[in-house]
């Protein structure tokens, strides 16, 4: 079984919050696709990263998962790119890691 965490910011470049609607549609195609989903949305991580120089970037994330038993490399990388569209990001962090489910 894989885990799959997307690692979706809390603001754009200039600050400014996300629609609520955006982890709403998140939280439903995930519903919708796998049959459910995990959240973690009430106290968000810290995120940072060094730039191609010296300079560190930080941001608030929330992360959703699920479990699946297959996993669908294709479609994985088409709904990437749409939340990096939606998001207005360069790179939205999708990973996925071998589980064992007790």
């Amino acid at each position: 079984m894989q885990l799959l965490q997307i690692l979706l910011p809390l603001r754009d470049d200039k600050g400014r919050s996300f629609p609520k609607r955006h982890y709403e549609n998140v939280a439903n195609t995930l519903t919708e696709r796998f049959g459910g989903m995990t959240a973690y949305t009430r106290t968000p991580a810290e995120g940072r990263w060094k730039d191609s120089g010296d300079t560190v970037s930080d941001d608030d994330i929330v992360v959703f998962e699920v479990m699946v038993d297959i996993f669908e490399t294709t479609w994985w990388r088409t709904y990437r790119k749409t939340l990096e569209k939606r998001f207005g990001q360069k790179n939205i962090v999708i990973r996925a890691q071998d589980i064992r489910v007790l």
